[in-house]
């Protein structure tokens, strides 16, 4: 929808509790993931371009916003991992470096932030550098552990902290990050109860890794769907483990949806929720004031130019494929 970032009491846009349940040989474990846009004041107006600009606003409360959003998150799960996603270049790098210097002030053993520019590492096709990321935060999901009961019913441990996934949206690089760290953790867990080798991984038994990329695969296109009206992108790759010609495709289909839908029909859907919530505000030059000619031609023009700029993005990302097949 169109919502980004936080609101002054520090509740983050597209916040949501992901948790992992495995059931095995009369053991019940499970691990829990959040995501949620950046947590201070910034916003992204739909203005009809491809990608609108990010503006940070009310900067001098972006620390104070943050400490709530955080102290609420350590009220419910412990300790935090904060891992950021975002672009270190253009409009992304700036919300990344505000993020970076508003969290500063609280960083310390409880609450952690990781940075990981997904694009530039990953790029289009080589998400298994996700290994990297999975390296810098290893130490932090063993310290945070997960829950686990045992036959009885008996708590054999707990899960005492939380990693906390965000890019822009908060779809489709942080699910494919999501997918990466509940498998390590599902695998360990499979080992604790000895269904699994100590060496063992998902990937030894084709048809549970199948089933399992399905599960992590359906879990992100019910998000996406929710909050931008189409399925994830790169579903792909979580949901077959590489990326593929029909997956871009796939990719430039969705992004000219949600070009058109952010557009023409979320605005609608936000200020029926705002209604229902109280918190319409009504405006006599965005409610009332008629259409001119001269909207339409700039809709027009920026209509083209989102798909030029998309069309231009589709064939980087084939000639990138073709390029990691060879």
């Amino acid at each position: 929808m169109w919502r980004r970032g936080a609101d002054a009491e520090g509740y983050a846009a597209n916040f949501v509790e992901s948790e992992q349940i495995m059931q095995s040989k009369g053991y019940t474990a499970s691990y829990v993931q959040v995501r949620g846009s950046m947590p201070f004041l910034w916003e992204q107006i739909v203005d009809l371009t491809y990608k609108p600009s990010f503006d940070v606003v009310r900067q001098e409360e972006a620390p104070s916003v943050l400490e709530r959003h955080f102290k609420d998150l350590q009220k419910k799960y412990g300790a935090v991992l904060a891992v950021d996603l975002v672009n270190t270049q253009g409009g992304e790098g700036r919300l990344h470096e505000r993020y970076a210097k508003s969290i500063e002030p609280i960083l310390s053993e409880d609450v952690r932030y990781v940075h990981f520019d997904f694009h530039r590492i990953c790029g289009h096709v080589h998400f298994e550098r996700l290994s990297q990321l999975y390296e810098q935060i290893e130490d932090y999901l063993k310290k945070h552990k997960y829950f686990l009961l045992n036959e009885k019913g008996e708590k054999i441990q707990e899960q005492l902290g939380v990693v906390r996934n965000n890019c822009i949206d908060c779809l489709d690089r942080t699910n494919v990050t999501q997918s990466m760290i509940a498998r390590r953790i599902l695998e360990s867990q499979l080992q604790q109860i000895e269904v699994f080798g100590v060496n063992d991984t998902i990937t030894k038994y084709p048809a549970f890794d199948a089933s399992y990329k399905v599960l992590w695969a359906n879990h992100g296109d019910a998000i996406s769907i929710q909050y931008s009206g189409t399925p994830a992108l790169k579903g792909d790759f979580v949901r077959y483990g590489k990326r593929s010609a029909q997956g871009i495709l796939n990719d430039l289909q969705y992004s000219l949806a949600r070009y058109y839908l952010n557009n023409f029909a979320d605005g609608t859907k936000q200020d029926a929720m705002d209604l229902l919530q109280g918190r319409y505000i009504t405006s006599v030059s965005r409610d009332m004031a008629p259409p001119t000619k001269a909207g339409f031609v700039e809709s027009y023009a920026s209509a083209r130019l989102a798909f030029a700029l998309v069309s231009g993005a589709f064939m980087f990302m084939m000639m990138s494929l073709r390029h990691a097949r060879h």
